[in-house]
């Protein structure tokens, strides 16, 4: 199931693990590569506000 674009609110709180456009945005949005961001949604879930911290953990 793709995500729907349409919808805005909670669903722009995570993001979507599975969906390789959202990993991707994560990624260049931080400056790290792809396989650093899948590794710490594996590792700190999908919680954009978390990932958001654990990114400048990981730069600091």
């Amino acid at each position: 199931m793709s995500d729907d674009k349409t919808k805005q609110g909670r669903d722009r709180q995570f993001v979507a693990g599975g969906e390789e456009y959202e990993v991707r945005h994560f990624a260049d949005k931080h400056g790290i590569s792809m396989e650093q961001a899948e590794r710490l949604i594996e590792q700190h879930g999908n919680s954009r506000e978390k990932l958001d911290e654990a990114v400048q953990a990981l730069k600091a």
